[in-house]
């Protein structure tokens, strides 16, 4: 009899989930359910605003690598999962599995008052355009950049591109003899933004914005936005345009179905990704909180690797063998600057940071296009 797995998600984990199954050898039935038969590429957005890339050259469609590796695809939106029965529900009907790869991210935690005067770029590419023809219609002004977490989860946050947006801006901006007509301003709730970079990482980018003549504000809580402000705790900042990225938390159906969940709202899994209290079903991604170290980051990188070992363990389960693919708890990533970059990297026994070298720029850039080429 014919085993079903069902994988929720067509972003990093999820399709990095369906190559693990297929390349582990499991030759059954995969169905795939997501809004849109594409990937989109959020890492390279942040060179949108300087005209490097298109929404066409970050939206790769899917429909050849599916045939390929033969996967059924179901469009539409997960709606609610009755782990019990094996069962789903989404937007355009239900679905049955023996196994579940869960990879369908998070959302971004909008409860701030205002908050649809600022822009947050990795919602995809329609905020970050908006926030690009802004952007060039001014002459001069203030361009304020943050980002928070999520109070009940520090975890659950997503800073780095925010810090690769403000330097590859200024970066632009000089090369185009503009950057004395603006004020770049950096804010945050935290003391010490970044930290899960590491200190060396921290004590770095706040020296490069010094050195930058980037003010920052940091320490105060956030109460709102407006058009032309940014409310916090410690008194109010003005900006002409702002680009925030909220904490994170997992998307509205989560809450809907019977898994545990941690205080931010995500599903629990343990080392090997299991979801909590169920069997065959398995979480890769922003969609679980994991145990880790705190600094455990939520990007693709480790969702790729959370994605490979759910696959992994859900087969291993199927086959009656031990489950005991462990994903690696590590950190790596290079913060672009436009024409430079620095590369970070971390786990549990060093944290090391690289000087800044334009080959980290050439290397961003040509590792989009060795990730996307599987799937093109």
């Amino acid at each position: 009899m014919q085993q079903h797995i069902v994988i929720l998600g067509a972003g990093f984990a999820g399709l990095t989930a369906l190559k693990t199954l297929r390349k582990r050898g499991y030759r059954d039935l995969i169905t795939l359910v997501s809004p849109h038969p594409t990937l989109f590429y959020y890492p390279s957005l942040i060179w949108v605003p300087m005209g490097l890339k298109t929404e066409q050259d970050l939206t790769v469609p899917l429909d050849k690598f599916f045939k390929r590796y033969q996967v059924t695809y179901h469009q539409g939106q997960v709606e609610e999962i009755n782990p019990h029965a094996h069962t789903l529900q989404t937007s355009s009907g239900s679905l049955t599995f023996d196994g579940l790869i869960i990879a369908t991210g998070s959302r971004f935690i909008k409860k701030l008052p205002g908050i649809e005067h600022i822009f947050i770029p990795c919602e995809g590419y329609a905020p970050v355009q908006a926030y690009t023809e802004k952007l060039r219609q001014l002459t001069q002004g203030t361009l304020a950049f943050g980002f928070a977490a999520n109070p009940f989860e520090p975890a659950a946050m997503r800073g780095g591109p925010i810090f690769e947006f403000m330097l590859g801006l200024d970066t632009w901006l000089r090369q185009q003899n503009r950057r004395n007509q603006f004020k770049f301003l950096f804010f945050s709730p935290a003391k010490t933004p970044g930290q899960r970079l590491g200190e060396d990482a921290v004590t770095a980018i706040l020296g490069e914005m010094h050195n930058l003549n980037i003010e920052t504000y940091l320490g105060h809580k956030l109460t709102g936005f407006d058009a032309h402000t940014i409310h916090t705790e410690g008194g109010d900042i003005h900006s002409d345009l702002t680009l925030f990225m909220p904490g994170l938390t997992a998307p509205e159906w989560v809450a809907k179905s019977s898994f545990s969940l941690s205080e931010g709202g995500f599903i629990k899994a343990n080392e090997y990704c299991q979801v909590l209290g169920f069997k065959n079903i398995y979480v890769a991604g922003d969609t679980g909180s994991f145990p880790g170290p705190d600094w455990l980051p939520k990007q693709a990188h480790v969702a790729d690797l959370q994605a490979a070992a759910a696959a992994t363990n859900l087969l291993n389960e199927f086959k009656k063998r031990p489950v005991d693919q462990k994903f690696s708890a590590e950190l790596i990533c290079i913060i672009d600057t436009y024409n430079s970059g620095l590369l970070v990297y971390r786990d549990p026994k060093r944290a090391l940071l690289s000087p800044k070298s334009k080959l980290f720029h050439q290397a961003k850039r040509f590792f989009e296009w060795y990730y996307l080429r599987a799937y093109r």
